[in-house]
């Protein structure tokens, strides 16, 4: 086995840890009526379009929050796509539900390049950048891990918290969103939140 095969098995048997940990430590963690609702919070970012973007913004629907990068090479964009596959089911009913990508990368993610990205994908989902000390705070308000992976050649990758949380239309934390399961059952599920 070549070396960087080997440093590739050992960053994806990492990454595949630390989402196990983290998705343990929801599923098996305190119940939707138990669970802290101090997940989330006041944030201030720049979206897709190069607007300045608020919390409050977001807020009248429930939304859905997902942290990622453009680089990722399949978490990311599967997510997303498991997310526009459940708008997608809900019809029309889409639009009285957001969904909200938040980079762990704004170094490389900048509006342009994450509306660039988000084309691909439903256009209820909206992408928000900031300064590292904006997206710090973010991270930090939502409980997300993110670290830089050095990979040989010089570039990097980010391993990354890989949770959907499903927020209400008051911003306040309701529970990890299951997307593993069929897409008409994830939008019926959402549906009852609206």
């Amino acid at each position: 086995m070549s070396r960087s095969i080997r440093t590739l098995a050992v960053l994806a048997a990492f990454a595949a840890g630390a989402l196990a940990l983290t998705a343990g430590i929801f599923a098996f963690g305190p119940s939707e009526q138990t669970r802290p609702s101090s997940v989330g919070g006041p944030f201030q970012l720049v979206d897709q379009n190069g607007k300045t973007v608020t919390d409050a913004d977001f807020r009248g629907k429930p939304f859905l929050v997902f942290f990622g990068f453009t680089h990722c090479p399949d978490i990311c964009p599967t997510t997303l796509f498991e997310v526009s596959e459940v708008f997608n089911r809900l019809g029309p009913d889409a639009e009285k539900v957001s969904a909200i990508f938040i980079t762990v990368d704004p170094e490389r993610d900048t509006p342009e390049k994450l509306k660039l990205y988000l084309s691909s994908f439903h256009p209820r989902i909206s992408g928000l950048s900031g300064t590292n000390e904006q997206i710090e705070a973010v991270k930090k308000a939502y409980y997300v891990y993110a670290k830089r992976v050095p990979l040989e050649g010089g570039g990097y990758t980010m391993d990354h918290t890989a949770i959907v949380y499903l927020m209400d239309k008051n911003g306040k934390f309701i529970a990890p969103f299951n997307l593993k399961r069929d897409a008409d059952a994830a939008a019926a599920d959402l549906r009852k939140r609206l």
